[in-house]
């Protein structure tokens, strides 16, 4: 995904001119402060760039940006004004609506993200990526028909596009047509043997169907060769593990997903459940 715009700026230094110049100093100063992991500093740099041209047309590229860098920190009220800011002056930029429904959906602003999503999609009705994150929103909702619409779409579009395959395991895991979730993800597997996501996916099925043998293999291969794990994964394996009845291991790791920042709720419910 594409989070920043580059700019590729053609100014001429002209002696006595110093704005332009100046606004190009704080730009290049974000980026500085970006490399360093310094986002506030960058925040503040290409705010003072645009308060010091604020008729600039490259500005929303600079409030783009800006929204990412505002993400980035977690303030995410913000990073909606940012990328809003930016979309009100180039309203059919997808870089920029893509960010934004991405965001949307991170906070958990479902029918925002589908909103955005969708625009794009009016632009660019080919776009896989946008299809198939609006499908994966869908199936949240359990709106499966508009979820197979998109994922049918982009099989369409591109017979091969392993997203498409994978939308549908999804869709039919949670339709409780595991036999076909299976097959579809064993396809893929087959096909894309090192794809960390397609074994994930393939773990909480087995689960789901009671095969625990067969999603710890799975999960174990994740845990294996990622060099960090999603809490989501710690989870995942605490909750095979209870199954098997290993409890201090699968307490280990459900306190590892709440330390992670794992909904504190549902781990509290596990650790309950694994004393």
């Amino acid at each position: 995904m594409r989070w920043f715009i580059i700019l590729l700026w053609g100014m001429v230094y002209w002696p006595g001119v110093l704005t332009a110049q100046t606004y190009e100093e704080y730009i290049e100063k974000s980026y500085q402060y970006l490399d360093r992991g310094e986002l506030f500093a960058a925040e503040e740099s290409l705010r003072a760039a645009m308060r010091l041209e604020p008729g600039n047309p490259n500005n929303y590229a600079l409030l783009t940006n800006l929204g990412t860098i505002q993400r980035r920190q977690g303030k995410w009220e913000d990073a909606v004004f940012s990328y809003t800011a930016a979309l009100g002056r180039h309203p059919d930029n997808e870089t920029i609506l893509d960010n934004r429904a991405s965001l949307y959906a991170e906070m958990g602003e479902a029918d925002k993200a589908i909103n955005d999503y969708s625009l794009l999609l009016l632009q660019n009705p080919i776009n896989e990526d946008a299809l198939y994150r609006r499908g994966i929103l869908y199936l949240g909702k359990k709106d499966f028909i508009r979820a197979e619409q998109d994922f049918d779409r982009m099989l369409e579009v591109n017979e091969k596009t392993v997203f498409g395959r994978l939308g549908h395991a999804v869709l039919e895991k949670m339709r409780g047509n595991y036999g076909e979730s299976e097959r579809i993800y064993n396809y893929l597997i087959d096909q894309l043997p090192h794809n960390r996501m397609l074994y994930e996916g393939r773990a909480d099925l087995y689960f789901m169907m009671g095969k625990n043998g067969r999603a710890l293999t799975d999960i174990n291969r994740v845990f294996a060769e990622a060099a960090e794990p999603a809490a989501a994964m710690y989870v995942l394996r605490g909750k095979i593990k209870l199954s098997l009845y290993e409890r201090e291991p699968a307490r280990k790791d459900f306190l590892k997903a709440k330390e992670m920042g794992y909904n504190r709720e549902i781990i509290d419910e596990l650790l309950r459940m694994a004393r």
